[in-house]
Parts: structure tokens; C-alpha cells; sequence
């Protein structure tokens, strides 16, 4: 495996920078769906629910990675990875409306569905970022599940705090999903061999693109206007 800085490092933080970013949802999900139950079963269901989700994530993902091999579907993809950007800057609106359960079972298939219902960015902004990689994958998620899992809290609350990793990670987003542009097996070649520059320049449109119309459309539904 090439360890180098551009091909391993920076995309293994990219994994789990968007991991974490767009994860701390999905943990309070987890949280409210097993909020009626007994203490005691309130930590199975968050254990074995966390589990189910934690496996059903890897193989979507693993799934994405091989799709996204695929003519024009990183092209379809960063535009999703765009759209996605976007939302996360816009204001929350919760999840307060998760139901919860007092039965074991019946909140461990609440949280299996809710984490798939709301996984498809998690899974695409990975899948991007690993470039096709499935070590780095593995590697990635195996060190940015648990940070969610058993962080969810405190990751939430420094996000409260310090609003600024919201937008650095839809920044992020936005360049991931830049770099998956170029990347489209149906125009790589042409980019590499034409204008390599692309590869730092629709990026960089990326993250503007984000940032700019997040920030804006965020700040009309604040206000109402």
C-alpha cells in the first residue's frame, strides 16, 4: 500500500473528517430511538443496534466504492456530495420526531432503519473520499465509527461550541465532491492529459459552491425572507 502523504494520509483524514461531520446525526438518532427503555436495555440496544449499523454501513459503502468505478456515476455523485454540502449548512430542524420504543427489538430495527434512511451522504462522502481505496476504507471507518459511536455527545457539543467545524466540513464536502468530478472515469483521461489543472481548480468551485450558497439560502430561511 502506497503510505505517501497525498495518496494515504490526506484521504484517510478526509474519511474521517467526513465521517464524523456527517455521523453525529445518525448517533442522536441512536440516542432518541432507545430513550424509553430500561437502562440496562438502553445500553444493549445502543450496542447492538450501533453493531448492525456500524456493518450495514460498511457494506453499502464498499458497494459505493465499486459503483462509483462507473462512467458518469462520480459525476451523478458529486453533485449529490454538493447538494448534501449544502444542507448540513443549513439550520437544524432534529430529529425529535424519531419515535422512540420500549421493546429491545423494536428499537434496535428504529435505529437500523433510521441510520439507513439517513446514511446516504456518510456512505457517499466516504466512498469519495477513499478514491476507490478499500484499505484506506477499512481503515477510515474503523477509526471514525467508534469516535462517533462512543463520542456522539461531546463531538455534538463542540460543534454547538464551535459552529465553524460545521462549515469547515461542508467545505469539505464540497472539494471531495470536486475531486470526484475530475475523477469520473469518463473524463480523467481528458483532464489528465488537457488540463490537469482541474484537479485543483473544480475542487476549490466546490467548497465556493458550498459555502456560498449554504451560507446564503441558510441565512433566508433564518430570517424568513
Amino acid at each position: 500500500m502506497d503510505l505517501s502523504f497525498n495518496t494515504f494520509w490526506i484521504p484517510l483524514l478526509q474519511i474521517i473528517g467526513v465521517n464524523i461531520v456527517l455521523s453525529g446525526d445518525n448517533a442522536v438518532v441512536i440516542a432518541l430511538a432507545a430513550r424509553s427503555l430500561p437502562p440496562l436495555q438502553q445500553k444493549k440496544a445502543i450496542f447492538w443496534g450501533s453493531g448492525a449499523a456500524i456493518l450495514m454501513r460498511i457494506v453499502l459503502t464498499i458497494f459505493a466504492v465499486k459503483l462509483l468505478t462507473l462512467p458518469y456515476l462520480k459525476l451523478v455523485g458529486a453533485g449529490l456530495l454538493i447538494w448534501i454540502g449544502i444542507q448540513l449548512l443549513l439550520p437544524d430542524d432534529g430529529e425529535e420526531n424519531i419515535s422512540s420504543s420500549n421493546h429491545l427489538m423494536t428499537a434496535i430495527k428504529t435505529i437500523l432503519l433510521a441510520d439507513l434512511v439517513m446514511s446516504l451522504d456518510n456512505v457517499l462522502g466516504v466512498a469519495a473520499a477513499a478514491k476507490g481505496s478499500m484499505p484506506l476504507l477499512v481503515i477510515g471507518l474503523a477509526i471514525s465509527i467508534p469516535l462517533v459511536i462512543f463520542g456522539a455527545q461531546m463531538l455534538l457539543k463542540i460543534m454547538e461550541r464551535f459552529p465553524i467545524i460545521i462549515t469547515i466540513g461542508g467545505g469539505l464536502l464540497g472539494w471531495v465532491a470536486g475531486e470526484m468530478a475530475v475523477g469520473d472515469p469518463a473524463i480523467k483521461a481528458w483532464v489528465d492529459t488537457n488540463m490537469p489543472i482541474l484537479h485543483t481548480v473544480v475542487p476549490m468551485i466546490g467548497v465556493a459552491i458550498v459555502l456560498l450558497v449554504g451560507k446564503l439560502w441558510g441565512k433566508k430561511q433564518a430570517t424568513g425572507v
